[in-house]
């Protein structure tokens, strides 16, 4: 069904979209992302944009308010075909204004690095990039949704409402969630978060973790436009799936830790990367939001135990904080 949706709205989508950009706007902007690393190259992210799109979140603001900021968010003017340049490397945004940048590494860098960017007849900005440190023990990677930050996703309607009416300011980080990061960060264990969130949202997601006291990681965040293909790009699992390969790719040497919720049956996806990467996976951890764990999900975990990975799970988190 989705292909066929993708079939049908892509070309007028495109067309919408080429009556929208027929005029190059005299001046382009920069939204960063923050960008990984790979053993040969650093990985930079970004989307070219007309302007960018902030929420000014108040306290109290009515809901209202916050439902017309978060929308704002999302009625993006992106910007395809410009030219992206840093250093010797240049690339060319999509259709959607998106950007990856591979640069090669130098081998002294670790931890958090900046690189200069620059558009085509715009804007110029320096890009974030995570290099984990030489000796990391293991990398973590960590739903958001119901598994640091409560957003109801087992829910739809609830989902929405959470998404669509709450602001940076009063948006939920689970405090259990910031100890068990903190507790990786201090470990030296590089994080990255995934999320089916669409990229809009990385600012506004960078601003809530930054005040709940969330270790800085990478996110890898979904492409929520149309292509030829793929009806809102793809499903939650595929999505989080690709994410994980990735990051096993460019950290060859590591265990992981994965990091979830039942709320949208994270287990299966887990189990299916474990499948793939046999003996990567050091551990995993869900919360069980809501009503807890289906039978469908505790077969799913049932089954990365068989594959010898431990696995803890429940309401919350304190079972893996006090057992160390």
């Amino acid at each position: 069904m989705k292909a066929i949706l993708a079939k049908i709205f892509h070309p007028v989508e495109r067309l919408f979209d080429g009556m929208r950009r027929k005029k190059r706007p005299d001046s382009v902007v920069i939204d960063p992302y923050l960008g990984f690393a790979t053993p040969e190259h650093i990985v930079l992210r970004g989307r070219v944009l007309k302007k960018l799109k902030r929420t000014n979140p108040v306290l109290d603001a009515s809901w209202i308010t916050n439902l017309r900021q978060m929308v704002s968010l999302f009625l993006t003017d992106e910007v395809a075909g410009v030219t992206i340049t840093a250093g010797e490397v240049t690339g060319i945004t999509d259709e959607e204004g998106y950007f990856t940048l591979h640069l090669p590494r130098d081998p002294a860098w670790e931890g958090w690095q900046t690189v200069h960017v620059s558009a085509e007849n715009g804007d110029d900005t320096d890009l974030a990039v995570f290099l984990p440190p030489k000796d990391a023990p293991y990398a973590v990677v960590s739903d958001i949704d119901d598994t640091v930050m409560e957003t109801g996703a087992y829910s739809i309607f609830r989902n929405l409402w959470t998404s669509l009416t709450g602001s940076a300011l009063s948006r939920h980080i689970y405090p259990d969630a910031v100890e068990l990061m903190q507790r990786f960060a201090d470990e030296k264990a590089p994080i990255y978060f995934v999320s089916s969130s669409p990229w809009n949202l990385h600012h506004f997601l960078q601003r809530i973790f930054t005040r709940a006291g969330l270790p800085r990681a990478p996110m890898f965040l979904r492409d929520l436009g149309l292509s030829d293909k793929q009806f809102i790009s793809g499903t939650h699992g595929n999505h989080k799936g690709s994410a994980i390969d990735t990051l096993i790719a460019a950290h060859p040497e590591l265990e992981f830790v994965l990091i979830g919720d039942t709320g949208q049956h994270d287990p299966r996806v887990y189990l299916d990367a474990a499948k793939r990467h046999p003996g990567r996976i050091r551990q995993v951890i869900f919360r069980e939001p809501g009503k807890g764990a289906d039978k469908r999900d505790l077969a799913d975990i049932e089954a990365i135990k068989s594959l010898g990975i431990p696995v803890a799970h429940g309401p919350d988190f304190r079972p893996v904080l006090d057992a160390d």
